[in-house]
Formats: structure tokens, sequence, C-alpha cells
């Protein structure tokens, strides 16, 4: 997919700050490109520890709402903690009862069913926690918005603290205490912090009112965890947290992550913000998508080490499954979007077509909507958001995915994920009295409606999308134009260290325009791997590693003659050109550490 390259343009001296802080001016560039700015700002990024992080009780009411806990745990009353079935909510969750446990409290848990209960904290859960006679909720990464749950434990004459993150809507919960960074009114420094955040913040406020010892680096993986998992950025204190969790992770003391990483054959290894976005986050997600998520809280709570390791078993094989579904979801709304692209041209017909004649029919993404609204009959519900997501990357349209309800044959359901340019929440608002329900906000939605308003309400968010060709243009941001002879394996040291690489602080990229094309050549066991000599202006010859050969294979064969394409694979002239944009890492093999540049994008 072609792409809108763009270079960063923030100003500073970056010479000066080369000097003060014995970094190079690139280096320098593109810490300025994180949004970080003042001469602060910058020692932060670059030394802040565990202890440079802000203090909980800059946060509204967290002085309030750890009042109100100690005065339950002193009493004796029972309390109870309510969560939410994602990685976020688990670790939230965990990080409470286990904190509050630890203080002394008489505490339990309940984590709401993503199929039965829906996000949040419910009447249903107030009702059951009031029944079991509990005197004291709080909420972690969800409350903020559960008005008439919060009130009826009011009615009920129940104390509630709600912890969360989330933006607050215009009327809030009858709570004791709300503690949420993103509520009118508190001056915490930093708001993008995730709900595990808050409760670790908490915990830890709490410990040092009551006189308890709380180690430095207790919860810290669950929070980086955490953090990553709920795609926080990965700027201030949230870069503290996720570099030092994946240090803490490496050696984690609970025995449910040290057999989690065993299952998923991470034990020993490096371990990056990749680690827990796509391998550890997932098999604790997969619980609140397939089944229960108080199986992944168990997991964290286990203490005997065989039986760890069934629990992460579990959860590693309810992924594995999890995964398959999500692919066969995938390959259906593909198929659907080939065949509807098709009748689009009048080719094709889109009905009565069997499946396989459907396998066969090319998407032509000319005739993408500019909104993809798709229904893929039998997919779980759970995983609309996930197949949503997929379609969005691979075309860059707002995509709201859609399958059956469970409850209604009448009614589907689904997830949407969006595009910058699109506000999904403000464009499905405007009809909501199509839909059942629906909730959500600019980047993503949930919704439901009756099955015969699908066509309709597709038709009408397509009519009223408003995108232009810049719009669903994807962007690629060059942190700096560098020709790839400026790079040095020092300079590489200098640029890992900016890590951990994820949403906000995403890993430095690098463009050098009209490189000439002298050759390549794929290798590895499955023939995965390619090495591309190139040439760039100045006559100096570099060498890219890729990891897509078929890729660009197919891309040169759409942009060269045949002849050019086979001089390029057989390392002959052709006179190609191409504009390169790469990252400058370290391949660190067997000790032997040497400069790498990975091709990310490029253009003809």
């Amino acid at each position: 997919m072609h792409q809108d390259w763009r270079i960063y343009s923030k100003k500073a001296d970056f010479n000066a700050l080369s000097a003060r802080f014995g970094i190079d001016p690139v280096v320098a560039r593109v810490i300025r490109n994180r949004d970080v700015e003042t001469i602060e700002d910058y020692e932060s990024y670059l030394f802040g520890t565990l202890e440079s992080t802000h203090q909980p009780d800059l946060m509204m009411d967290m002085d309030l709402g750890v009042d109100i806990i100690m005065s339950s745990i002193e009493d004796g009353e029972n309390i109870r903690v309510v969560g939410d079935y994602d990685v976020d909510g688990v670790m939230s969750s965990y990080i409470l009862y286990d904190g509050l446990r630890r203080a002394g409290a008489n505490v339990s848990v309940d984590i709401p069913h993503r199929i039965t209960d829906g996000y949040g904290i419910n009447e249903r859960i107030i009702e059951k926690a009031y029944n079991d006679g509990v005197h004291t909720i709080i909420t972690c990464d969800n409350g903020i918005a559960a008005v008439n749950a919060i009130n009826k434990a009011a009615s009920l004459g129940m104390t509630v603290v709600i912890t969360d993150h989330h933006e607050p809507q215009e009327e809030l919960p009858e709570a004791d205490a709300i503690i949420d960074p993103h509520q009118s009114g508190d001056t915490y420094p930093y708001a993008d912090i995730c709900g595990a955040t808050v409760a670790y913040k908490f915990i830890k406020l709490l410990f040092k009112r009551m006189g308890l010892e709380l180690g430095t680096y207790d919860y810290i993986e669950m929070v980086a965890m955490a953090t990553v998992c709920d795609v926080m950025p990965l700027l201030n204190e949230n870069r503290i947290f996720v570099r030092e969790g994946l240090r803490c992770m490496a050696e984690t003391r609970n025995i449910g992550l040290r057999a989690l990483l065993q299952v998923t054959a991470l034990e020993n290894k490096l371990l990056t913000a990749y680690s827990f976005g796509f391998m550890l986050g997932p098999c604790i997600n997969a619980a609140g998508r397939l089944g229960s998520a108080m199986d992944a809280l168990e997991l964290l709570l286990e203490e005997d080490k065989d039986k760890a390791l069934e629990r992460a078993t579990a959860l590693r094989d309810l992924n594995d499954s999890r995964k398959s579904m999500t692919e066969e979801g995938l390959r259906k709304a593909l198929e659907e979007l080939a065949v509807r692209t098709a009748g689009a041209q009048g080719n094709t017909s889109t009905e009565n077509i069997s499946a396989e004649d459907k396998k066969k029919i090319e998407i032509d993404e000319q005739m993408i909507e500019d909104v993809i609204v798709v229904y893929v009959p039998g997919l779980h519900e759970s995983l609309a958001g996930i197949v949503a997501g997929r379609l969005k990357e691979r075309f860059y349209r707002p995509t709201i995915v859609l399958t059956d309800s469970d409850n209604d044959p009448d009614m589907i359901k689904g997830s949407g994920r969006s595009i910058d340019a699109y506000n999904m929440f403000e464009k499905i608002n405007i009809h909501k009295d199509m839909l059942v329900k629906f909730g959500g906000h600019p980047l993503a939605a949930g919704l439901s409606l009756k099955r015969k308003n699908y066509e309709e309400f597709r038709r009408i968010l397509n009519e009223e999308a408003g995108l232009t060709d810049a719009d669903k243009t994807p962007k690629l941001m060059i942190d700096v134009p560098m020709p790839m002879s400026y790079a040095t394996l020092k300079l590489a040291e200098q640029l890992q260290s900016l890590g951990p690489f994820g949403k906000g602080n995403e890993s430095p990229l690098f463009a050098e325009k009209g490189m000439e094309i002298l050759g390549y050549y794929i290798y590895g066991q499955n023939n995965n791997v390619m090495k591309l000599r190139l040439r760039s202006s100045n006559g100096r010859i570099n060498e890219v590693t890729y990891f897509r050969p078929d890729e660009f294979e197919k891309n040169i064969n759409k942009w060269f003659t045949p002849e050019e394409c086979d001089k390029m694979k057989n390392s002959i002239y052709s006179g190609c050109k191409m504009d390169i944009a790469y990252e400058v890492t370290i391949n660190d093999f067997r000790g032997n550490r040497n400069l790498q540049l990975m091709l990310r994008e490029y253009e003809p």
C-alpha cells in the first residue's frame, strides 16, 4: 500500500543537546520527535527511574480512596475488587487483590464475563456482592461510566471506590471516591496511564500510609504488561514502567508468570515490548475472550508450580485456538469483500456463489468502500474487534465487523476500528437510533443492531464518510532523512537505549532517497530473509535486511519491467532506484555485535 512519507519538523538546538547529554545529534532529534521538549524532559527520558515516577497522592481522590479502604480494613469489612476481562483489567485486579490481602483486608475479587455481562461493573455484580455480605467495592480499569450500577450500590448502602483510567462521561457515578486522572480538575502530571498503573499507585500509597513495606519492584511486571497491552503511549512514566517491567519479568517471582514464560518459550530469552503485546498478553486476553478472565487471574494467584504450568498451558492453547478462529474469521471477511468488489463492477453476482468459488475471486482494492462494514457469520463475537483491526490495517479504512448474536437471531453485533481521520464514535452516534446498543471512542466502537438494518447502516455510513484520498493514505513518519553511510554501531547502541519501543515511542525510522538497486539474494530455512544491496548518490554501498521477500518481488514486478527485475535478482546493473525507509539496529549473534540496517518501507 502506498504511504505518504513525512518528515518530523520539530525544532530544537540538537547540537547543544548532543553536547549536554553526550548523545549523537541524530539521537537528540529522535527524542525531540517523541514530544520531549524541555531539558528536564530530556533528563527524565534518558535517566528516569522508578523513584522519579509521579507520586500517587497527586491524583484527585487518591488520599480519600485510601482513607476509605484503610477504614474498611481496620473495621474488618468485606471488600470486593471488581475488574475487567482484558489484560489491563486482570493485572489491575491482581494488584489490588494481592495488595489488599497483604495489607490484611478481607478481600475477594470478581471480573465480569465478556459475553454475559459485557464491559465493566453492572447491577448484577452489585447485587451479588451485596448478597455476599460485601460492604466496600473497589473497581479497577472500569467504573467511571457505570452510573447506574454504582448508584445502585449507593442505594444499597454500599461504599464504592472507583479506580479507572478511561474518559469520564458528562454524568459521574455516585461513588465515595473517584480516582481517574482524566476527570475534570485532576492535576496529575501525566494522564495517559493504564488501569493497572492507577491500581499500583493506590496500593503504593496504601502501604505507605499503613506503614507496610512495598518492594521497589513489586507489581512492576504486571504494570508493564498492562501498559503495553492497553496500548498506552510509551512516554513519561509509562516508558520507565515498561523498561523496568521487562527486566523484572525476566526474573519474576510470580509462579504463574514464570510458567507462562515457560510455555511460550520465552524463559531466559531477551524480552521486549513485543513479548508483552504479542506473546504473553494474548494468552491472558484469550481467557476473557473465549472463556472467563478469572482463569487468567487464577494463574497469577497460583502458588503451586505444577498447577501453574497446567494453567499456563491451558491459556496458551486457548490463545492458539483464538488465533485459528481469528484467521478463519479474517478469511471469511476477505472473501465477502472480494465478492462485493467484484459485484460492484458488475462482473459477479454476490448471491449464490459457492464457498470454493469465493476463494478464487481477487479483491479489487480500488472498489473497497470508504467505510468497510462486513458481516461474518459464525465469528465469535469477542474476535470481531481483532478482525476489524486486521482489515483496517490492510486497507486503511475505518472498519466494522459484525457477527451473529447468541441471544437473538434477529440481531447482529460487533466491533469497529478506525483511522485518525474518521471519528467513529461521532459518525455512528449520529445514527444511534438505528442501533440497539452502542458505545466507543474516536478510534473504536462496539455496537449491536437489527439484522434487517445492516445494509441501510452500511449505506449511510459510506454516504456520510467524508474521507478524502489523503485521509485514506497512511502516513509514514520519518525521524531523520539520513544517508545509510552515517550509521555506526555506536549510533545503533544509542538508539537502542531509547527503548522500549511502541505507541508514542516508535522505533526510530530513517530514510534515504534515490538508492540504486545493485541486487538481492534470498536465504533462510524457509527462504524468508533477503539481503538487498543498495548504492546511494554519494557512491556508498550498503546492505539492508528484509523479512518479506515474497512481497518485495511482487512489488518490483509491478513497478519495473521483467528484464529489470531479472537483472536485479541476478545482481546485474539495471538502473532501477528506490526511496528507502530503514531502521538502525544491532545484530547480536553468539556474542558478536554488528551494525544491521533493517528495511522497513520502500517506494519506486
